[in-house]
């Protein structure tokens, strides 16, 4: 039987709900049981892309209804907002919920801006040699701007310590087992399936996977250990066997720190193949090399992809290919 489109917008707010079945894609989109004049009816709901319109964008910052800062350190700030009232069902009145999660990077860099715009991506093969000649540099450059000053401020107590949730005492643990872990900037701090944790570990002298030797297969273990046991225990709902752990390469800071995320995180960008390395893949890989315990992951040739924007494309990479297509051209047929 056929229904005109108005009995058919009639049947959502008849909805009444019994309970929730599941919730996903980190907490975007969440299934519910319930009835629509005494029928099961099942409600899935998922948030809609944001508007593109120039007057929705001009207005949103200004027209939240409520704005919950989060944390702070040096450029970055991270709050929870509601956008707008939502019913509440044993009230007669509408209450602010917070359906936001909002970074908030300022003063931004340019830097920041050709990040966070839509751009090409590009897949790269870093060799050993082209690490060693043009990567490694690029990565001291960075250190010695200043990137890592948020990083430290963290490490050394200065900054961001009510985020932190759990950390050795700093300075006191040898030198390299000392850590910290605090929730990742992009997670809201209560969907435990959508749990994104970064464990920074206190130690500077490994700036990324990179610098990983076999000598560092117990130290990797004794880590992954120690963030496992940290995470499940301010976390207790969830069990060990229901995180994973994965570095990136390339990472967003030359400083080694180690992701923990709940299993049930959909893998986006940050999670995906050219971005992502398990860390047991890691262990198993170092263990696997020949050579003695100074053999390392400086040797083997990684494929990642890049944006076109990012410095490490225009300055590396790009000139890289540009020079491979001009000598290719040159050399006779």
């Amino acid at each position: 039987m056929s229904t005109t489109k108005s009995e058919t917008e009639a049947l959502v707010p008849k909805f009444k709900f019994e309970r929730q079945l599941n919730q996903d894609q980190a907490g975007r989109r969440t299934s519910l049981l319930g009835t629509i004049d005494s029928r099961p009816a099942l409600l899935i709901l998922e948030r809609a892309p944001f508007p593109t319109s120039p007057d929705y964008l001009t207005s949103i910052s200004a027209s939240l209804a409520t704005l919950k800062n989060l944390g702070a350190n040096d450029i970055y700030h991270w709050y929870i907002a509601s956008s707008g009232p939502v019913a509440n069902p044993d009230e007669d009145y509408s209450s602010p919920f917070a359906d936001l999660k909002i970074n908030l990077i300022y003063p931004c860099t340019e830097q920041h801006v050709k990040k966070y715009s839509k751009q090409g991506v590009r897949f790269v093969l870093e060799t050993p040699e082209i690490y060693r000649d043009r990567v490694r540099p690029f990565m001291a450059a960075k250190r010695e701007e200043g990137r890592l000053n948020w990083v430290f401020n963290i490490i050394e107590g200065r900054k961001e310590q009510e985020d932190v949730i759990h950390r050795t005492a700093y300075g006191e643990d040898p030198a390299d087992e000392g850590f910290l872990l605090l929730p990742d900037l992009n997670w809201d701090r209560e969907t435990l399936e959508a749990l994104h944790l970064l464990g920074i570990v206190e130690r500077r002298d490994i700036w990324s996977l990179r610098d990983l030797r076999k000598r560092h297969v117990p130290w990797l273990r004794h880590m992954r250990d120690k963030f496992l046991e940290a995470a499940t225990g301010v976390y207790p709902d969830i069990e060990r066997d229901q995180l994973k752990l994965y570095v990136h390469y390339q990472p967003t800071y030359y400083h080694f720190h180690i992701h923990i995320v709940h299993v049930q995180l959909e893998a986006g960008a940050t999670q995906a193949v050219g971005k992502a390395v398990g860390l047991e893949s890691i262990i198993e890989q170092l263990e696997g090399m020949a050579g003695d315990d100074e053999a390392g992951m400086d040797a083997v040739t990684l494929g990642y992809t890049l944006g076109e924007a990012s410095e490490l494309w225009t300055e590396v990479f790009e000139p890289l290919k540009r020079k491979s297509a001009s000598g290719t051209a040159s050399r006779p047929q």
